[in-house]
This record gives C-alpha cells, structure tokens and sequence, in this order.
C-alpha cells in the first residue's frame, strides 16, 4: 500500500497536511514514516497512528482535561493530570 506523499508523487520532504484550525494531521518523511492525527471539536489530539502500528486514543472532559488513554498494550489510564 502507497503512502499518501506517494500516491501524489511529493518529492519534497517533510510533507504534512494540516486542517483548517492549523492542526497538522499527517506528516511523512523521506524515508516513508508517517503518522496522522485526529482532533476533536475543540482542537484536542484524541487519536495518533504512525506507519510503525503504534497508536493511541484520548479523550478529555468539557474542561479540557485528559481523562482517558488508551494504546496498544489495551493500557488504559484514566484521570490524567494535565500537566504530564
């Protein structure tokens, strides 16, 4: 399966694409790593993927706070401090 810089032939590397907020949501390096990330409606990083199978899933409260994470070990560790 063909990266996203790939398909679209980019030559010229790093290639990210961000979203209207600013948010980068895919990066890719010369060497085909890539990673994307996923927001919620108030800018917070909920999901990250990477071409190594690493991933993780968040989710915060109506303040803003992490309270949830998840990865691929199925850890999951709620209450997070913010200031981690």
């Amino acid at each position: 399966m063909k990266t996203i810089a790939q398909q679209l032939n980019v030559k010229d590397f790093p290639f990210s694409i961000k979203d209207a907020n600013g948010n980068e949501i895919y990066y890719e390096d010369s060497s085909g790593f890539w990673f994307k990330i996923e927001y919620d409606a108030d800018n917070n990083e909920i999901y990250y993927e990477n071409s190594n199978g690493y991933w993780w899933r968040r989710k915060y409260d109506a303040n803003g706070n992490r309270i949830y994470l998840e990865d691929p070990t199925g850890m999951k560790i709620y209450n997070i401090p913010t200031n981690l």
